[in-house]
């Protein structure tokens, strides 16, 4: 059986071969804890499963089910307005960069996503509730996600 250590995962094709200069080779020393990451990795390549390779686009982990701006809050949806008019927002933070640093969604430069607080009653702080939008220009963004959990998940929001 070949492990892969954890930070060769990136590099494992789609056929389950280590990719371009990388090679096979077992972890000659005794179980440690990036081990059972290996040892899955290795037991999916054994039954034929495909793993993705870098190239591969991967669907984003923390994406929901797809929300009807008409179904989310007054805030949200006043928040929205807000967007698409350019402002003014009521907090600093207000068109920030988002990092997007937990890779919930889809993967672009940094710069494309921005954030926008969606105001939560009776909070003492900005809440947990966020739209984060992407595109080019931010008054006429691609696409916008709805997170009430601070970053955890993300509903793309449809008209």
């Amino acid at each position: 059986m070949v492990f892969i250590e954890k930070d060769d995962a990136q590099n494992v094709d789609a056929a389950g071969s280590l990719a371009g200069s990388m090679q096979r080779r077992p972890i000659p020393r005794p179980a440690r804890a990036g081990s059972l990451f290996a040892l899955v990795l290795s037991g999916a390549a054994l039954l034929g499963a495909a793993l993705p390779g870098p190239s591969v686009a991967r669907s984003a982990p923390g994406l929901g089910e797809p929300v009807a701006l008409s179904s989310l809050s007054p805030e949200a949806q006043r928040t929205e307005r807000l967007i698409h008019s350019g402002g003014p927002f009521p907090y600093a933070k207000d068109g920030a960069v988002f990092g997007n640093y937990e890779k919930r969604l889809a993967r672009h430069p940094r710069g494309y996503y921005h954030e926008y607080t969606v105001p939560t009653p009776h909070a003492r702080n900005r809440g947990a509730r966020r739209i984060i939008c992407g595109g080019e220009k931010p008054t006429e963004p691609d696409a916008c996600f709805y997170t009430e959990d601070h970053y955890n998940s993300f509903h793309r929001i449809i008209e």
